[in-house]
């Protein structure tokens, strides 16, 4: 089984490497995934039977509500690249994954598979989600017409080690443990977005990796699957949770002049549980941000958007 992982030097496939450490990893620097012919390329030169298709164009709050139209064409593109030239090569199976930002604004809470394309999605990050929507559609369309069996993966807000640490354009927990350790380091305040009130639900990118193996053998539905932790934490808990992991002992600073981002989003992963995933399989939050924190302060400032 010769299995390709685009975006394979990210966070999440960094962490797919230790699961199925035989699979080809491809990163920006090997293949322009927004230009067709070096995709088309690339899956001549790999031959890939299976595909992990992780590779976006992604950031918070901040990125997404600025570069609206950046982030709708650069992920619109990629996308369609990848999964053309992974029908024309005759690949056996793709696994897409996608984001809860995907559902809309306004839904009935858990979010269930099914509600993705009720309604538009958040104001602040609507073309990122449009695009990563259409995945889904060119998924189902390709199946549809050409009997791919493509599939995709919905997961919460991913964290963990090789995450992308940049200021303007992480999310929100690398952001965090970025800002509290320089705030740390320079002996001052650290200052955050909105007011800390709204709840998230978030998952390590080492469970994601193996989560992502287990649908590559156990999953054949054209629906999207949910496949993150639900527990919920608010923004103000997690920066807590990351100024005492770092011991920083100066004050946070709610800027409630800039956004504060949908109040919340819990999702349901019901269907990921029965089809025999086990909850007690997701790794405990404080564990995983501990592991986090403690890469990031051995890799500092070699990190990625530093």
């Amino acid at each position: 089984m010769k299995v390709l992982v685009t975006g394979g030097t990210g966070m999440v496939g960094k962490a797919v490497q230790e699961v199925l450490p035989e699979a080809f990893f491809v990163g920006s620097d090997s293949y322009n995934l927004k230009d067709f012919t070096n995709v088309r390329d690339m899956f001549v030169d790999i031959a890939p039977d299976y595909v992990i298709h992780l590779a976006a164009k992604v950031g918070g709050v901040n990125a997404n509500s600025t570069f609206l139209g950046d982030f709708y064409y650069d992920n619109i593109t990629i996308n369609s690249n990848v999964l053309e030239c992974a029908k024309n090569a005759r690949v056996k199976k793709v696994v897409s994954l996608l984001s809860t930002c995907i559902y809309p604004d306004k839904v009935k809470y858990p979010l269930t598979e099914d509600q993705i394309h009720c309604g538009p999605p958040h104001v602040s990050n609507y073309a990122y989600a449009y695009a990563k929507r259409m995945l889904d559609i060119q998924s189902r369309a390709y199946r549809d017409q050409y009997g791919c069996n493509f599939i995709t993966a919905v997961p919460n807000n991913l964290f963990g080690e090789f995450d992308n640490f940049h200021l303007e354009e992480s999310h929100l927990i690398p952001a965090l443990i970025r800002k509290i350790y320089e705030a740390k380091i320079k002996n001052s305040d650290v200052t955050l977005w909105g007011d800390g009130s709204p709840l998230r639900e978030f998952t390590y990118s080492k469970d994601v990796a193996k989560i992502l193996a287990f649908l590559l053998k156990n999953y054949n539905e054209p629906e999207p699957i949910n496949i993150g932790h639900t527990k919920e934490y608010s923004v103000l808990e997690l920066a807590k949770k990351v100024s005492n992991i770092l011991e920083f002992s100066g004050n946070i600073i709610w800027n409630t002049d800039k956004p504060s981002g949908q109040h919340k989003k819990p999702s349901s992963n019901q269907k990921l549980l029965n089809l025999g995933w086990r909850e007690e399989e997701y790794t405990d939050l404080n564990l995983a941000l501990n592991n986090t924190c403690c890469w990031f302060l051995d890799n500092y400032p070699n990190i990625r958007g530093a």
